[in-house]
Parts: structure tokens; C-alpha cells; sequence
């Protein structure tokens, strides 16, 4: 096997399919197919996905809803390509992003997982802000639970072989393995990396350019933020006994970490009281954010608390200012 192959989860996005695919058919790398892998949309999804099944490099799965663990294992189980990627669709990478993967992994045969730099889009694919990547080399478990430098689910090309490592069949599965935990609506793929980080030899590297762009709306985030939490939670009570050590040293900052991403997401979500709780209890659990990540945590600790000293209101305002002068471009 030479060729690679990009798996694309597809639940209700009529809205951005297509552009998905318009930027996976652009890419550079000479040899690759594209597996669509349907969740059970109720919307337009099948017909979009339908058009670009003419294409030789595109087929397309449908499958009941499963959420997008099952359809990328669905994805990995039909891919004939030795490396894998994985592109959420309303997710954009840039035409040489495969192309960069590959030469990547294979320049570094101890490399599992390869992982670019990514951007934040909105709705509109207007460009946010860059997602900070804490480390590309020498990227240990402890890390990888800390802060997860691989962020999104769309940035990394993953060696065929590193899947093959970590592949399980539940008693309950009578037809293709795991690789990703299906029982996770959330989490998976955390859970995937820290399986592999602890169980395998691979390496975890990154390529600092941005090479994904990745789509991120901001209503509801502290609902999803606390189903998140939920499941990192049995995440860790499932991994806990590969190395028990581990995860009594590192859960606590870990948690902190969760924690602090919570709170900034409430202040996305202009919930200054919620925010404020949520720094209070990462400082609770941990200082490793504040030591590790001195900037972004005293940014977050500032904004918190002048969310909640100022209200709602006028800070609705400032964020409407700020867009009008600076486009909404930074990040938090």
C-alpha cells in the first residue's frame, strides 16, 4: 500500500460538506481516496455526498447513527491507504496538507501520528485565530493528557500500522474492530491518543505550519464543554488501570487543564460567574497550567474576572467593538 486515505464523518452538514470536499479534492499528494462516511443524516447530506461520488477517489458509506467514533472505524475498515486522515466535515485543509503528512511520516518511520498547526473559522470561513500548539517533538503521555497539542480532530494523518497497534473487538462486535472507542460521544479521541501514547512505541510529532482549518460556532459551548468534562472524566477511570502511576501523578494538572479550557469557553459564551467557578477549581486541582502556561492562564484569569465584574451586557458590547476593529481575529 502507497496511497493514503482521508475518512470524512458526515451527520447533518448539508451546510459545509461540499466545501469539505472541494478542499480535500484540491489536495497536492498524487495518490489518495476519499471515504465519506455517512452518520445517519437527515438532512441534504446524502445528495451532496452522492455528487461527488463520480469522482474515482470518492466513495461513499452510510451507516445508522453512531456518532463519529463508529464512522471513522467504519472508514478505517474499507481504507486501503497506509497513511490515514481524518477530516471532519465543515473542516477545510489546505491543498498541500496530505502531501506534507506523508512526506512527514515518511521521513520519521518511529512517527504513529503526524499533526499540523490549525486556524479557527466561523461559520462563514472567516478566520479567527490560530489554535496554540504547546509542543510538535518530544511529546510524552503526560503531555498529550495535559493539553492535547493534536486539538481538532481534522489535523492529524495517522501511520496505518500505529491504527493496526491499538485495534480491539468488544464482545458485543461481530463484524470490524475499534480503534477509536464507540461508547465515547465525546472524548474519543483523547482516549484513541493516550491508548497509543501508553500502550504503543509510537511517536507523536507535529508540523507547526497551519495546515487545517477548523470550524467553530460559539453557541452552547458550556453545554458541550460539561458533556466533555463527563466523558474525560470516564475516559480517565477507563485508562487508569493500563498505568495507574501515571494517571496519579498527572491527573490533577490534567484536570486543571480541562478546567481552564471550560472557563474559556464560558467567556466565549459571555458567562462571567460560570467562569469565574470554573478558574477557581482548575486552580484547585493544579498551578501546572499557571506554571507551564503562564500566558494563557492569567489571560483567561483576567478575562474571567472582568466578565464577571462588568456583566453581560457591556461585555457584549466590547466584543462587539472589538470585531468592528479588529475583525474578531484574536483568540482568547
Amino acid at each position: 500500500m502507497t496511497r493514503a486515505s482521508i475518512i470524512v464523518p458526515a451527520f447533518n452538514v448539508a451546510g459545509t460538506l461540499k466545501q469539505t470536499m472541494q478542499a480535500l479534492l484540491a489536495q497536492t499528494y498524487g495518490s489518495y481516496e476519499i471515504i465519506i462516511v455517512d452518520d445517519g443524516s437527515c438532512d441534504e447530506t446524502p445528495q451532496i455526498a452522492a455528487q461527488f461520488s463520480t469522482d474515482p477517489r470518492v466513495s461513499v458509506l452510510r451507516q445508522a447513527n453512531r456518532g463519529f467514533a463508529a464512522a471513522r472505524n467504519v472508514g478505517i475498515s474499507v481504507a486501503q491507504g497506509e497513511f490515514i486522515g481524518f477530516c471532519n466535515a465543515g473542516d477545510l485543509w489546505l491543498p498541500n496538507k496530505l502531501a506534507r503528512h506523508v512526506s512527514h511520516l515518511r521521513a520519521h518511520p518511529k512517527v504513529g501520528v503526524s499533526f499540523s498547526g490549525s486556524t479557527l473559522i466561523d461559520g462563514a470561513g472567516t478566520v479567527k485565530g490560530r489554535v496554540p500548539m504547546p509542543c510538535v517533538t518530544g511529546i510524552s503521555p503526560a503531555c498529550i493528557f495535559k493539553r492535547n497539542p493534536i486539538d481538532n480532530g481534522s489535523a492529524m494523518v495517522i501511520r496505518r500500522a500505529a491504527l493496526t497497534d491499538i485495534a480491539y473487538r468488544p464482545r458485543s462486535e461481530i463484524q470490524r474492530d475499534w480503534y477509536f472507542d464507540e461508547t465515547f460521544r465525546h472524548c474519543a479521541d483523547i482516549e484513541c491518543w493516550m491508548r497509543m501514547a501508553l500502550t504503543t512505541d509510537w511517536a507523536f510529532e507535529g508540523i507547526r505550519d497551519a495546515l487545517t482549518q477548523t470550524r467553530v460556532t460559539d453557541g452552547g459551548l458550556c453545554v458541550k464543554a460539561d458533556r466533555q468534562l463527563d466523558a474525560w472524566e470516564r475516559m480517565v477511570a477507563k485508562l487508569t488501570p493500563l498505568d495507574p502511576a501515571f494517571f496519579r501523578m498527572n491527573a490533577p494538572a490534567a484536570r486543571a487543564y480541562q478546567l481552564r479550557d471550560m472557563s474559556r469557553r464560558a467567556i466565549r459564551d459571555l458567562n462571567g460567574a460560570r467562569a469565574v467557578n470554573l478558574t477557581y477549581g482548575s486552580m484547585a486541582q493544579s498551578r501546572a497550567p499557571l506554571i507551564e502556561d503562564p500566558g494563557q492562564s492569567l489571560r483567561t484569569i483576567c478575562a474571567a474576572a472582568a466578565l464577571f465584574c462588568a456583566g453581560p451586557k457591556t461585555s457584549r458590547r466590547v466584543m462587539q467593538i472589538k470585531a468592528a476593529l479588529f475583525g474578531s481575529k484574536a483568540v482568547l
